[in-house]
């Protein structure tokens, strides 16, 4: 009887023990109650499922399936001359020896009846372009017209069959995070797909900040420049165009000219023979928490004009210094990469409202685009415009900007040879055009020297330290 009152004393203990634990810690407020306030939480329900990721919710077959034959192997055939300097010692120019060179890429058929887009600098100085395509067949393709600023080339070829195409999407809407497609046509393996997702949109990679990439991990190597870059309904987004690698291979980023800009530049091409630009007439910069401050303005996103060149269409909408431009039509401004890319899916003549705030007050105007060309700038005297395609003819050169007029004194005497020539680099970046020349010398100093690469009206390549 006394071993059967111990065993019960012991039991009601244990009892005891448990049922007092559970009230402490379970609960009310215990210590894994859902009451207690406590900075551990707990996901609700419907994170149980993997939202966006599940093999119901995406397929990239259809996609990839639409695009691999519509994506081409472009190979690039040019030559050049080879200078043996003991060969011409000993025959004189017959040391002269003309070698081939080949290079490859990617293209993306964009028409039934045989246009094809792909990266200026895979089909740059080529002698002929041959193009296969996924079945195999191969064609001799036409250039109709490039456009090196963009980094866009428009091909033709002639075949006897409609062609599979991809058509395009509006690459304004894509999102960050959207899930994409990288198609390419490396090395004439026929077509390869890697996937991943828009890292960033707007991206600025030129130091004249003339470029307006979209920025995705999706595998591209040099082999798939001028490949596609499509959602998962298999629409072009983006022509694939560069990677960001010190190896020369992909090791994490590549990057992408919106399927607007290339639309746009295309059809430029198609029509007039060369790329149509239209300029809002106003320079400066972007604005982040460091600028405001500097300026005095509490607003830290958009674009900051800082100018407003006369007689162009901001300045005849009322634009002014001091103003900053947050949205163009529905597009929002926050950087200088998103305005200039934006307003190059434009052309002259064009009409954009532009959102802009001005003393802490919300504006609407609209401006109609001026034509690039008529774009100028000054600097230490030296006025520069935009060349024209004859320039470009005259010269044999694709880029550059035109000294206008001279005004300033230390260069009187090299007035002649210098006025109606072609500034081809500032330091060492190319002087791609006004606007981007416009940014690099608000940069600098008046007082610094700066030295300027230039071809004079007498056609010699020169240098100049201002």
């Amino acid at each position: 009887m006394k071993k059967f009152s111990n065993l019960f004393l012991v039991s009601l203990l244990s009892g005891a023990t448990t049922l007092g634990a559970y009230k402490l810690l379970f609960e009310n407020n215990g210590f894994f109650s859902k009451n207690k306030n406590s900075i551990v939480t707990t996901a609700p329900s419907f994170y149980e499922k993997n939202v966006g990721l599940s093999a119901d919710a995406i397929d990239f077959t259809e996609a990839a399936d639409k695009t691999i034959h519509t994506v081409v192997h472009v190979k690039n055939v040019s030559s050049r001359i080879l200078n043996n300097p003991l060969l011409n010692y000993f025959y004189g120019s017959g040391g002269q020896q003309q070698q081939e060179q080949i290079g490859t890429g990617s293209g993306v058929i964009i028409s039934e009846d045989g246009y094809i887009v792909t990266n200026n600098h895979v089909i740059k100085d080529a002698s002929q372009i041959e193009i296969t395509l996924n079945n195999r067949k191969s064609f001799t393709a036409k250039v109709i017209g490039t456009d090196s600023k963009m980094d866009i080339a428009l091909l033709k070829i002639n075949s006897d069959e409609k062609l599979p195409y991809t058509v395009f999407a509006n690459s304004d809407s894509v999102k960050i995070g959207e899930w994409v497609l990288a198609v390419g046509n490396p090395y004439n393996l026929t077509s390869t797909v890697t996937a991943g997702i828009i890292s960033a949109k707007s991206r600025n990679l030129d130091a004249s900040g003339i470029q307006s990439f979209i920025q995705t991990d999706a595998a591209v190597n040099p082999g798939n420049s001028g490949g596609a870059l499509v959602n998962t309904k298999g629409e072009l987004i983006g022509i694939n165009t560069m990677i960001s690698s010190q190896t020369g291979s992909y090791v994490g980023y590549s990057f992408a000219v919106p399927s607007n800009n290339a639309r746009k530049i295309i059809e430029d091409l198609m029509e007039f023979g060369n790329v149509q630009r239209g300029i809002l007439g106003v320079e400066g910069g972007e604005l982040n928490a460091m600028a405001s401050k500097e300026l005095g303005i509490a607003q830290t996103q958009g674009f900051y004009i800082n100018k407003v060149t006369k007689n162009t269409g901001a300045d005849k909408s009322g634009l002014q210094k001091g103003d900053v431009i947050v949205k163009l039509d529905d597009q929002n401004i926050d950087s200088f990469a998103e305005l200039s890319g934006y307003i190059n899916t434009k052309r002259p003549n064009d009409k954009v409202q532009v959102t802009f705030i001005r003393n802490g007050e919300k504006n609407i105007v609209p401006v109609i685009l001026s034509k690039n060309e008529f774009f100028s700038t000054e600097y230490k005297g030296i006025e520069l415009a935009n060349i024209n395609q004859n320039d470009k003819k005259k010269y044999n050169i694709e880029y550059g900007v035109k000294i206008k007029e001279l005004n300033n004194e230390k260069l009187n005497d090299y007035y002649n040879d210098l006025k109606g020539g072609i500034i081809l680099k500032i330091g060492n970046t190319k002087a791609t055009d006004v606007e981007s020349v416009s940014k690099i010398l608000s940069k600098i100093d008046e007082n610094q020297n700066i030295q300027l690469e230039m071809i004079t009206t007498s056609g010699q390549i020169v240098r100049l330290i201002l």
